[in-house]
């Protein structure tokens, strides 16, 4: 399922983007106002040119996109419709996932959020694996190929693997990353055992302690 979601978000990130440079040719400025994918793609199904150039303060004299007729707008909002119901499958995954952490790993949830703590176990093979595996090896989980060429060369090794995406990583100053994602590595590893050998939920408690760390 995880890795239906990341096929969903290349090929939505394709598509889009031909979508964009399409709708470009007759609403130039909405398309460029408006950066978020989705809230776009929602944007050019929902409304009429003229109700867009409005809420963006612009004229349609003044808008430098072409007056396509009906037959030429309907490929365009054909290719819009498919977009949108990839959105929408992707959501339903990502619902089927979440449920699936609620229910076998609640802990690893809250510690990683739903998308880094479903790579980590497809990674890792299984939850039981997950849960056996030292925090050092969590925290390069999903680097592999980076780790055996610095094993192989000598080059650098990996601070992160498929963590990369939590977000205190991804928000942090690249020079915090590896002491970020050594202490997220713990965490994790602590949530996984728990959650492997059904312990407490205390996965609130340990994504405080790791926010309160690097605050």
């Amino acid at each position: 399922a995880v890795n239906s979601i990341g096929e969903l978000d290349k090929a939505i990130n394709i598509v889009v983007k031909r979508l964009r440079e399409w709708y470009e040719l007759y609403n130039p400025e909405a398309s460029r106002a408006i950066e978020n994918h989705e809230k776009f793609v929602e944007s050019a199904l929902e409304n009429e040119k003229s109700e867009l150039l409005k809420e963006l303060k612009i004229s349609q004299n003044e808008s430098i996109g072409a007056d396509l007729r009906q037959e030429d707008l309907e490929p365009i909002k054909s290719l819009a419709h498919q977009v949108y119901d990839m959105y929408q499958l992707r959501k339903a995954q990502f619902d089927y996932i979440a449920s699936l952490m609620d229910l076998f790993c609640p802990n690893i949830k809250a510690v990683c959020d739903v998308l880094v703590g479903a790579k980590l176990i497809e990674h890792a093979g299984s939850l039981k694996r997950l849960s056996q595996m030292p925090a050092s090896t969590i925290q390069i989980l999903g680097a592999e190929k980076a780790l055996f060429r610095h094993m192989k060369t000598g080059a650098k090794s990996p601070k992160h693997g498929v963590i990369i995406g939590h977000p205190l990583i991804a928000k942090s100053p690249p020079k915090m990353h590896g002491k970020i994602a050594r202490a997220l590595a713990d965490k994790i590893s602590i949530a996984a055992k728990i959650d492997y050998f059904g312990g407490k939920f205390i996965g609130d408690k340990l994504r405080k302690e790791l926010e309160k760390k690097f605050e």
